[in-house]
C-alpha cells in the first residue's frame, strides 16, 4: 500500500472564541491511503489542546506509512487495527483516527458499500447537528441564533466561559429569546469552579438549557461526577472523558459522554465505548474538532447510536475542501456512496 500526505489551512468563517482560546483557522492534513488503483481517507487537525502541530502530525504520520507497508491489503490493515496491532503505541489518538479513517474509506469502496454498512449499520444515518455560537455579545449571538434557526437548526451549542459568568447568562437568554423553540446545549469547556457551576446550573436549567458540557476544569473526574449527581441539568464529560478508560470510570456517573474521533483514536474505540455506557444511565454525545468533511465524515456514520450530535466543524469553515455530508440545513447524513462517501469539492460545488 502506498500511504501519502497534504498540509491544507483550514479558514474560519470568523473567528471562534471559546473559554481557553480563539481560533480563526488551522492547519489540516489529509492522509491518502492507495491500493491496486483505489484510494481511502482520512484527516488530522492540528489542535494546541492536543499538542499537536502539522509537523509533528506529519512526522507521526510518516511512521505509521511504514507501520501499514507491513500488510498485503487494507482489509488486513484494518483488522490489525482493531485489535491494538496497529499503529503503534504511543501514537496520537487524532492519527489513528485518521489511519482508521483512510482505511474504512478504503475497505468500504473496495467492497462497493458505505463505512456505516461495514460497521453494522444498513440504513443510511442522519441527524440533527448542532450548530455552535462563540463567545460573543448577546446582540451578536442572538443575530447568529436566528439566522441559523432560519436555516433549519434546531440544536445550538453556545459556548461560556466568560470572565463574568453573568455575560454568559446573558447570551443564553438573547439566544432563547431569539429562538425559542431550538434545543439549547451550552459548553464552558472547563471554565468554572465547582462553586460557580453550582451556582449558574440551577439559573440555565429555568433558561431551558438541556446539557452542559464539562462545565468545571479537566482532572478531576470525581468532582465532575459528584457535581453530575447533584445537577438539575445533564451533565456531559469531554475533557475528563478522553478515550476508553476515562469513560469506563464515568459510566453510570454522568448523564452523558462526548465521543471525538480525534481524542479516542477512531471509529472502533468509539464503538467500544457506546457499548460500554449502553444501559449504565450515560448517553453518548458525538463532537469534533474544527474540520473538514473529510475529518467529520466517520463519526456521521455512527449517528444512530447517539442522543446528542455536534458535527458541525466543517460548517464553520470559510471553503470547506470536501463534501458530502450535509448539515447546512441543519442536518449531517451519510450518502450512498461506497467508503466515508465524501469527495473532494470542485470549483462552485456546494455541500
Amino acid at each position: 500500500m502506498k500511504v501519502s500526505q497534504r498540509t491544507v489551512r483550514l479558514q474560519l468563517t470568523e473567528p471562534l472564541r471559546i473559554s481557553r482560546s480563539t481560533m480563526a483557522a488551522r492547519d489540516a492534513v489529509r492522509l491518502s491511503v492507495e491500493h491496486q488503483g483505489g484510494s481511502g481517507h482520512g484527516e488530522v487537525v492540528a489542535s494546541v489542546y492536543y499538542g499537536l502541530d502539522a509537523g509533528t502530525i506529519a512526522r507521526l504520520l510518516n511512521e505509521v506509512a511504514l507501520d501499514l507497508a507491513r500488510f498485503a491489503d487494507p482489509e488486513t490493515a484494518l483488522g490489525a487495527l482493531r485489535t491494538g496491532a496497529l499503529p503503534a503505541n504511543g501514537t496520537a489518538p487524532a492519527v489513528t483516527a485518521a489511519v482508521e479513517s483512510a482505511l474504512l474509506d478504503l475497505v468500504g469502496k473496495r467492497a462497493g458499500v458505505p463505512v456505516h454498512q461495514l460497521l453494522g449499520t444498513p440504513d443510511a444515518p442522519s441527524a440533527a447537528t448542532a450548530r455552535t455560537i462563540g463567545i460573543t455579545s448577546p446582540g451578536r449571538a442572538a443575530v447568529q441564533a436566528a439566522r441559523l434557526v432560519r436555516d433549519g437548526f434546531a440544536v445550538l451549542k453556545i459556548k461560556a466561559g466568560a470572565p463574568d459568568p453573568e455575560d454568559d447568562l446573558k447570551r443564553v437568554r438573547a439566544v432563547r429569546a431569539a429562538a425559542p423553540h431550538a434545543r439549547l446545549l451550552l459548553d464552558p469547556n472547563g471554565a468554572w469552579t465547582v462553586a460557580t457551576a453550582q451556582r449558574l446550573l440551577p439559573r440555565l436549567a429555568e433558561e431551558g438549557i438541556e446539557a452542559v458540557e464539562q462545565p468545571i476544569a479537566p482532572g478531576d473526574p470525581e468532582a465532575l461526577a459528584k457535581l453530575a449527581e447533584r445537577s438539575p441539568l445533564p451533565v456531559i464529560a469531554d475533557e475528563d472523558a478522553v478515550g476508553y478508560e476515562d469513560a469506563r470510570r464515568l459510566a453510570g456517573r454522568v448523564q452523558g459522554i462526548n465521543v471525538k474521533l480525534a481524542k479516542c483514536g477512531g471509529v472502533t474505540t468509539a464503538l467500544r465505548i457506546a457499548e460500554l455506557i449502553a444501559g449504565s444511565g450515560t448517553e453518548l454525545m458525538l463532537g469534533c474538532l474544527t474540520a473538514s468533511t473529510l475529518g467529520i465524515a466517520p463519526a456521521v456514520h455512527l449517528a444512530d447510536r447517539a442522543r446528542w450530535i455536534d458535527l458541525d466543524g466543517h460548517l464553520l469553515l470559510a471553503r470547506d475542501p470536501w463534501t458530502g455530508i450535509g448539515g447546512a440545513d441543519g442536518t449531517v447524513r451519510t450518502s450512498p456512496r461506497p467508503g466515508l462517501g465524501v469527495h473532494p469539492r470542485t470549483k462552485g460545488e456546494r455541500g
